[in-house]
């Protein structure tokens, strides 16, 4: 009798670790070259006192992946296949072009993130980001399911550098826990141009997709679904904990010293270095490396997903290239050309195509709220697991917030006068 407990915990314990991945993945890769370059924007420009927005951030990301999860795991399809089911083909067609577009220029700034981080160790991106793309190129192509998903378990692993490295940064630990719980205000168009960049990097139109594709893949059953809303919760707590160490890391040095000015995520590796140590600086860097070369996997993994599911071809990494020849060309393409972007252009010449990836992302992320919203609430769809009224007025006013900071963010990034520091 005394040994059934533990059993019973064992069993379920197995169950979760074999359901887990999808949830913890896409979070993690939320935390990119441009969402580590936020975070560090934050800290080094304000201090600890943005560190409260990452509690209503947090909320956000569950409940949206948590609707994404559950559409994947009741429908057994993808979002853009549901997209065209339920919305047509014309509608399907316009929003799959935008999202290939959208994502390309991501899949660039990742690219460029990868090229700015191994600078920091004197890499040239002539090498690195040729090497870093035959790497991701090779991993799906050649890989099967369960082997990317492991690979991309471990790449969110080595996010633990950021919290290394905030330790090595900072002392004044109350003070940053108290700034978590008690929001503090700047009325300046800077302050609220941060804020809408924080709330913009976290969720993003490509992360819908890729978990409601991953769970498919999988192939989980509904009665495994509490241990994937598991997973997708402990991803997003997990991705917002990261970016908590990565504001904190750079409040208590560059904020601090005064000299708060930086133009990339490698800026911040490179402050860090007098005021924190060459260890902690190097850590800053590899996480920066490590999150771009992650995130240059799945974005364009992603969008490979969406477009293929959407317009009816073969997709998933378990199939060989001649089975699915759309979804491993449109995979190719899009590491082909990003990173012979990157190679290409000048540092100078690519800020405005990280600049556009982070519009685009603005202007398509209402859209697929509203689909992932009204999809969810399909009763012929999605039956007793639809979403009950609670949850509706949350995911509303969720989306509602969102659309609004969004537009704002797209604006003060087009006026950077108005609203910018």
């Amino acid at each position: 009798m005394n040994g059934r407990p533990f059993r019973h915990f064992r069993t379920r314990l197995v169950i979760f670790l074999a359901i887990l991945g999808p949830g913890i993945i896409t979070a993690s890769v939320d935390n990119d070259s441009g969402g580590i370059y936020t975070y560090s924007v934050a800290g080094a420009s304000y201090g600890y006192s943005l560190l409260w927005t990452l509690l209503p951030i947090t909320v956000a990301l569950i409940v949206v992946q948590e609707m994404v999860a559950r559409m994947g795991v009741v429908t057994g399809k993808g979002l853009g296949d549901l997209i065209r089911e339920e919305f047509g083909f014309r509608v399907t067609f316009v929003v799959m072009a935008a999202l290939l577009v959208c994502n390309f220029f991501n899949t660039v700034a990742e690219f460029a993130g990868l090229a700015s981080g191994m600078a920091v160790f004197n890499v040239s991106r002539f090498v690195a980001v040729p090497l870093g793309a035959i790497l991701v190129w090779t991993l799906i192509v050649k890989g099967t399911y369960q082997i990317v998903e492991k690979v991309f378990l471990g790449a969110c692993v080595f996010y633990v550098v950021y919290p290394i490295s905030s330790f090595m940064a900072s002392h004044d630990w109350s003070q940053a826990l108290i700034s978590t719980i008690k929001p503090t205000f700047h009325f300046s168009g800077g302050y609220f141009y941060i804020v809408t960049g924080l709330v913009g990097t976290t969720i993003a139109p490509w992360m819908q997709f890729y978990l409601q594709s991953a769970m498919v893949e999988k192939g989980i059953k509904i009665k495994e679904y509490r241990y994937s809303r598991l997973d997708v919760i402990a991803g997003c707590f997990v991705t917002d904990i990261v970016a908590f160490f990565i504001i904190v890391a750079c409040a208590a040095t560059i904020y601090v010293s005064g000299h708060r000015e930086i133009g990339n995520a490698a800026d911040a590796a490179l402050a860090l270095r007098p005021l924190a140590g060459p260890a902690a600086s190097a850590l800053f860097a590899l996480g920066l490396c490590n999150a771009s070369l992650f995130s240059a996997s799945i974005l364009p993994l992603s969008t490979a997903y969406s477009v293929a599911e959407a317009m009816g071809f073969e997709s998933g990494v378990n199939k060989r290239f001649a089975e699915a020849p759309v979804f491993y060309w449109l995979y190719t393409g899009l590491i082909g050309l990003g990173a012979l972007t990157v190679m290409i252009l000048s540092e100078a010449k690519q800020i405005p195509i990280i600049l556009f990836s982070q519009v685009s992302n603005g202007v398509l992320l209402p859209f697929i709220l509203i689909f992932v919203l009204k999809l969810i609430n399909r009763e012929d769809l999605m039956g007793a697991h639809r979403n009950n009224r609670t949850l509706n007025i949350i995911a509303w006013t969720i989306c509602v917030v969102m659309i609004v900071l969004t537009l704002l963010g797209v604006f003060s990034t087009l006026i950077p006068g108005r609203l910018s520091p």
